[in-house]
C-alpha cells in the first residue's frame, strides 16, 4: 500500500452505496452510488421528479415519514450506517439537520423557535436562562440575523420576512450542533435580495458543516457549490466540480441538461 494513501486520501462525511427506493410501486432511486465531502457545498441538479429530494431526504430518513416506503442499500453518514439497529432516529436528525424549501418558523418566538429543536431533544434544565440567551444570540449571529431582530426576541417568527424567517430556520439547527446540513431550494420563496444574502449566508457556513443543497437554479448552482451532482430518472448520471459539470460535462445527458435542452 502507498504509505501517502491515508493523508491523501478524501474523507467523505456522506456516503451511499446500492441505494434504492421505491414509493409503492415507482422506483424513485436506481443503484445510487455517492460520496459527498465536508468543508464545500455540494448541489444536487435535475429536472422535476428526477429524485433529487428524494435523495436528500435519505441522508436523515426523513422519506420514512411518507409511508409505503421501501429503501435498500446503504448510507453512512459521519461514518455511521444510518440503517444499522442501533441508530437513533433523534439523535441522526440532531447530527443531519434539514431547511425545507419554504420557510417553516413556528408561530411562537423568535427567541423560542431557536431553542425549539434543543429543548425538545434536552432533558427539563439542562440549560440556564444566561446559557440559553448565548445560544440564541450566537445562532442569530451565525445566521447574520442578530441586528434585525435582537430588539424583537419576544415577538412571533412569523411576522418576520421570507428571507428573515428561513435564516431564523437555519439558526433552529445550530444549538443542536447538527455536522451536516441538507437544504432544499432555499432560496426558491424568495426574491433577487433575499437569494443573494443567503448565497452568501450559506457560503459562510460551508467551512463549519457539509452542506447539500437542491435547487432547480443553474444559476445559482454554478454560483454557490463547489461541487454538483446531476440525476436523471432516479439515477446519478455525472458528480464532479461545478465548474467541470457547467464548462466540460463528461455525458450527453449532462451537456443537454445544462445547456437548457430539456428539462
Amino acid at each position: 500500500m502507498d504509505p501517502l494513501a491515508p493523508e491523501t486520501a478524501p474523507i467523505y462525511n456522506i456516503e451511499a452505496l446500492e441505494l434504492n427506493l421505491r414509493y409503492g410501486d415507482f422506483q424513485a432511486l436506481k443503484d445510487v452510488a455517492v460520496r459527498i465531502k465536508p468543508g464545500i457545498i455540494t448541489s444536487l441538479i435535475g429536472p422535476s421528479g428526477c429524485g433529487k429530494t428524494t435523495l436528500l431526504r435519505c441522508f436523515n430518513r426523513i422519506n420514512e415519514r411518507y409511508g409505503n416506503v421501501t429503501t435498500t442499500g446503504q448510507i453512512t453518514v459521519l461514518g455511521k450506517n444510518i440503517y444499522d439497529p442501533d441508530v437513533s432516529l433523534s439523535e441522526l436528525r440532531k447530527s443531519v439537520g434539514m431547511v425545507f424549501q419554504r420557510p417553516n418558523p413556528l408561530p411562537i418566538s423568535v427567541y423560542e423557535n431557536v431553542l425549539f429543536g434543543l429543548r425538545i431533544h434536552s432533558p427539563r434544565g439542562a440549560f440556564t436562562r444566561r446559557q440559553a440567551d448565548e445560544m440564541v444570540e450566537s445562532a442569530l449571529r451565525d445566521v447574520q440575523l442578530w441586528d434585525e431582530v435582537k430588539d424583537h426576541l419576544r415577538g412571533k417568527a412569523t411576522r418576520l420576512t421570507l428571507e428573515q424567517q428561513q435564516k431564523l430556520c437555519i439558526a433552529r439547527l445550530l444549538p443542536l450542533k447538527p455536522r451536516v446540513i441538507l437544504m432544499d431550494e432555499p432560496c426558491s420563496a424568495l426574491d433577487a435580495q433575499g437569494i443573494e444574502r443567503i448565497e452568501d449566508l450559506v457560503d459562510g457556513l460551508r467551512e463549519k458543516f457539509t452542506i447539500v443543497i437542491v435547487t432547480h437554479n443553474m444559476a445559482q448552482a454554478r454560483r454557490s457549490s463547489q461541487e454538483c451532482i446531476f440525476m436523471l430518472m432516479g439515477r446519478i448520471i455525472e458528480h464532479c466540480s461545478t465548474l467541470d459539470m457547467f464548462l466540460k460535462p463528461k455525458q450527453p445527458e449532462t451537456e443537454m441538461y445544462v445547456r437548457g435542452r430539456y428539462g
